[in-house]
């Protein structure tokens, strides 16, 4: 019987050794950032997904001080959650090892107050937020239902209108927040360097170069052309092959 117990404690070590997000925690640890990457790579590449791992990853390559992937995958993290201080924090140092230095237009007005409640959560999360509040509806309204006064059934009903209006906010927040997400389509510089164009040809002249973790937001496209925007409401166009997009 020990040796079966034995045995299982060996297949669980073993187990939990070779899930690729904990031996990416093992290798960041040793400082052996590349073996890291190639585990939390694989993760992304299975179709998983979540902060953790484009934290981590993005850490990796802030240590190998490339740019881009360090910018792109912290970038990613904080769309996954945008409350988290410390991507936040770790994304403005990786952002301090890009050259280009774009000044940041803030925007103003009643749009930019819904946007900035909206970003509090990713749209999954306010989805998430609306499943629970119809669960508490639901509640409240059993309690409507099967109360014996007419107290509790105001009290529950009253529940009730506040609850509904709270799933409503939640579900037109991450509307709101999934269709801005989809219309700003940001994306990161990964070239080393990269020519902007008036037009979107190679034989146009070249407005200004940008550098490798500048991050643009995509306008619109034209064959193998991207045309973008800067922070600083710059435009221009550039090689598609330039940039990756934040999806």
């Amino acid at each position: 019987m020990k040796n079966i117990f034995y045995l299982l404690f060996l297949f669980a070590q073993l187990s939990w050794a070779q899930n690729p997000f904990e031996l990416g925690n093992q290798y960041y640890s040793k400082g052996k950032y590349d073996l890291a990457i190639q585990n939390y790579e694989s993760i992304i590449a299975s179709g998983k997904e979540s902060a953790e791992v484009y934290f981590n990853l993005g850490n990796c390559y802030y240590k190998l001080h490339k740019v881009a992937p360090a910018v792109y995958n912290l970038e990613k993290a904080l769309l996954l959650n945008p409350n988290d201080d410390e991507i936040k924090t770790n994304l403005d140092f990786a952002r301090k090892m890009a050259i280009d230095d774009i000044k940041i237009i803030p925007k103003v007005g009643f749009h930019k107050l819904i946007q900035d409640f909206t970003s509090t959560y990713y749209y999954d999360t306010w989805a998430w937020i609306a499943v629970a509040l119809a669960l508490v509806f639901f509640l409240f309204f059993l309690g409507y239902y099967f109360s014996g006064t007419t107290l509790k059934k105001r009290i529950f009903f009253t529940g009730m209108f506040v609850v509904l209006l709270g799933i409503t906010l939640s579900v037109s927040a991450g509307i709101f927040e999934r269709n801005r997400l989809e219309n700003e389509k940001p994306a990161i510089v990964f070239a080393e360097t990269a020519p902007v164009k008036s037009e979107p040809k190679s034989a146009s002249p070249d407005s200004f170069i940008l550098h490798e973790g500048t991050k643009v937001y995509i306008l619109e496209s034209i064959a193998n052309w991207k045309k973008i925007e800067l922070t600083d409401e710059t435009t221009g166009w550039i090689e598609s092959s330039a940039i990756k997009e934040l999806k």
